[in-house]
């Protein structure tokens, strides 16, 4: 069965096409901005809503530092092994003054200052509890003009990485990272299909993506037996999550929701897995 999510059982009405009801959806939430793009190769399915329309990326922007990871990685420049010193000092890119981290999902980190983590390591901290400080940490080391350029080379230039995040002097000269669904769409696509770097590192980023543990979105609107490889970005009045979905017994597909305008989290959780459910339920029925 599918989930009750906050006590609301979710439907798709098969009377009209997924356009209508995901738009019918989206209007029980007049406060709210929603982009949608799924893509799904094996019915030849590419549906967006508001696809170019450009959001404050939040921590979906990880996702293209992993991709950038695995580039490095690939090329020989760096190694499974190589390391980083874990501090909490960065400088923002609008004057180069220091600031430092100061919220962050990721507590364990911190235990490790001074100390050395494998750049894998951070990768997994980046992705699957969201660390800001193991982001950082990376965007320093790997830059952010390289990770721009990877994702262009992806056809996802719609996905903008300025800065690492907690840069408040950029936030408030509005430099921030921003992206649109389409784009997350084709680096979540990219990698399902091993055409982000490749079939062995994108089979990686995959698995790191499967152990994704913020979970309130996307997957509360599957059932209990598919698998989800994702990356959600929460900020205030933003609340995103883009997936590659992996149904048991037929191929998977890509889900990228992005919303904008909701002040309660709950709500924007309840509506992205209202849109999840409908869109699987039309492209895998109960599967």
């Amino acid at each position: 069965m599918f989930a009750l999510i906050a006590g609301i059982s979710l439907s798709c009405n098969t009377s009209v096409t997924l356009q209508e009801n995901l738009e019918a959806i989206i209007s029980e939430y007049p406060d709210a901005t929603v982009a949608v793009s799924v893509r799904d190769q094996s019915s030849n399915t590419s549906l967006d809503i508001l696809p170019d329309r450009s959001f404050h990326a939040a921590s979906t922007m990880k996702v293209p530092v992993q991709i950038e990871v695995w580039r490095r990685i690939q090329s020989g420049s760096i190694s499974l092994d190589s390391t980083l010193e874990v501090k909490n000092s960065f400088r923002s890119i609008v004057d180069g003054s220091i600031y430092q981290i100061e919220d962050d999902s990721d507590d364990a980190i911190y235990q490790r200052l001074g100390q050395q983590m494998t750049i894998t390591e951070l990768v997994y901290q980046m992705i699957t509890v969201s660390s800001n400080l193991a982001t950082n940490l990376l965007i320093d080391f790997l830059g952010a003009e390289s990770i721009q350029a990877t994702v262009d080379s992806l056809g996802a230039s719609g996905m903008r990485v300025l800065r690492g995040v907690e840069d408040i002097k950029a936030f408030n000269q509005g430099l921030s990272n921003s992206t649109t669904a389409s784009a997350l769409a084709t680096l979540m696509e990219a990698i399902s299909h091993g055409e982000a770097i490749g079939s062995l590192a994108d089979q990686t980023m995959v698995d790191v993506l499967k152990d994704q543990q913020f979970n309130e979105m996307i997957p509360a609107g599957l059932p209990s037996d598919v698998i989800v490889a994702h990356k959600t970005g929460q900020i205030t009045q933003i609340h995103h999550d883009a997936a590659i979905i992996y149904p048991p017994n037929s191929p998977p597909y890509v889900l990228v929701v992005l919303i904008e305008g909701l002040d309660d989290d709950t709500q924007s959780a309840i509506l992205g897995a209202k849109i999840t459910h409908a869109v699987h339920s039309a492209l895998r029925g109960r599967s």
